[in-house]
């Protein structure tokens, strides 16, 4: 099969396209027919070898969503036959034509759902479910902060939230992304080129403050967080794009009894793998379905243009997914 294989540790120029043998399913999986897969930022780790794939996926072969087709089943796998189009999240190997997977961690793609359109959902969209609503508890009524709202997980989180009736106020760095954001539900935009936003949410919520943060940029924006989350507030660390060092005001997260936690899809046990498909499958998937959620799809290179794709999302310029088509 076709893959593109990390050569060694460096910049996108490390990408090379390859011939590979094809993987076998074993107890409880099934082997897809990759259609299309799309760029996450740990891919642009595990090609720089800072971010190592978990054990049982591809070393070097990047990749955490796919879309595509049952084309073997294992006997022990009874959730999916041959021919059925599925995506989810997976630990690595998305960025070639075959991939074994188990089954019970794959739904079911949306009635009419495009391969390219689907590779743009797992990641983003699970990311966001289960940090927002899952682990932040996220509710009706409630306001939730966004940062990074043109990246794929941002474009998610401000539409479940206006799916479920939270309000959402994000940050970008340019004008433009806040705008765009605003068509998908969007309900105020915030300028933070500067890293400070907490006095501009503070007076947006009439000095409440946030009760849920999405932080997917991290470093000194942790900080700015809890400046601005109201009392029981709760802030999620899902992505660390400014870097992994902050100072916080410890007294202010105490006198607020707020929360912070941190979380990763891609290093959990099967176990809970599993639940994270089971909730794309229950709560996303009919919701896709409706029309009420759509993948924001920014860019559609071919597989051979992994290297490309790459350096697109360096330049943090695009709005939503760059996909990659695997054919």
């Amino acid at each position: 099969m076709r893959a593109i294989v990390i050569a060694r540790p460096g910049g996108p120029e490390v990408l090379e396209l390859r011939d590979v043998p094809a993987p076998e399913p074993s107890r409880g999986e099934v082997r897809v027919r990759v259609r299309a897969t799309a760029v996450n930022r740990a891919d642009l780790l595990q090609r720089m070898g800072v971010y190592p794939a978990p054990p049982g996926s591809p070393a070097d072969i990047p990749g955490l969503e796919i879309a595509g087709e049952v084309d073997a089943v294992d006997d022990g796998a009874t959730e999916f036959g041959v021919g059925d189009r599925v995506f989810g999240v997976v630990g690595g190997g998305g960025y070639a034509e075959y991939l074994t997977v188990h089954a019970r961690t794959l739904a079911p793609m949306p009635p009419g759902m495009s391969f390219d359109a689907a590779a743009a959902v797992p990641e983003a969209f699970v990311t966001a479910w289960d940090a927002m609503v899952d682990q932040a508890r996220l509710t009706a009524g409630e306001t939730v902060l966004v940062h990074a709202v043109g990246s794929g997980v941002g474009t998610a989180a401000i539409q479940i939230a206006r799916a479920i009736g939270a309000r959402s106020i994000g940050t970008a760095r340019t004008a433009d992304k806040l705008e765009r954001a605003r068509a998908l539900g969007l309900d105020e935009g915030i300028l933070a080129g500067d890293a400070k936003f907490a006095d501009e949410v503070r007076k947006r919520t009439g000095g409440r403050g946030i009760d849920v943060v999405v932080e997917l940029v991290g470093g000194a924006y942790v900080a700015q967080d809890v400046a601005c989350i109201a009392t029981k507030g709760r802030i999620v660390v899902v992505g660390m794009m400014a870097g992994p060092q902050c100072d916080l005001d410890l007294g202010a997260l105490m006198r607020k009894r707020a929360e912070i936690r941190g979380t990763m899809l891609r290093s959990r046990p099967l176990e809970e793998k599993i639940l994270a498909a089971r909730a794309l499958e229950r709560h996303l998937v009919p919701l896709f379905a409706r029309g009420t959620l759509k993948p924001i799809v920014a860019k559609v290179l071919p597989l051979a243009e992994a290297g490309e794709a790459h350096r697109l999302m360096q330049r943090n310029e695009t709005f939503g997914k760059i996909v990659l088509e695997v054919g």
